[in-house]
């Protein structure tokens, strides 16, 4: 039997490299066999102040024909399509990158909101939903009495 001086660095360095073979594996390989719609997924920034809560989402290559919106029960959802503009045959694409398809996502709201008052803008590819808040759910000042 032959000994083997322990290097704790070594097995972290293994452990990493099998930890990035594992997500090469499943992100480039394994997203080969899936449809890009099941991959898409618009990025969103949700942000609060006290009279409001402000969603903004990325959708680029959308119209905002093709965006759809919902509140219903504090819950906030977007769904869309992006469609796939036409591959030219006679072209040799190198990378094809973009994903297209329909795209769901739901956020539910940390308070309520008036659901009247929703203002949604579309500008650039950015999607801006601003949702006021609900008296009730807007902070009180209280006054202390001195006696």
């Amino acid at each position: 039997m032959t000994l083997v001086r322990f290097n704790p660095l070594r097995d972290l360095v293994n452990i990493q490299s099998e930890m990035n073979r594992l997500f090469d594996d499943f992100y480039v390989r394994g997203s080969e066999n899936v449809e890009p719609s099941t991959v898409w997924s618009p990025m969103v920034d949700i942000s609060e102040s006290d009279n409001e809560i402000v969603v903004v989402a990325e959708l680029p290559g959308l119209q905002k024909e093709d965006v759809k919106i919902a509140l219903q029960d504090n819950v906030l959802s977007l769904e869309g399509d992006k469609k796939q503009e036409t591959v030219d045959k006679g072209k040799c694409y190198h990378r094809l990158e973009r994903c297209y398809g329909k795209f769901q996502r739901s956020f539910v709201l940390p308070t309520a909101v008036k659901g009247d008052k929703v203002k949604a803008a579309y500008k650039d590819g950015i999607l801006t939903i601003t949702l006021p808040k609900a008296e009730e759910a807007k902070p009180k000042q209280i006054d202390i009495s001195v006696q």
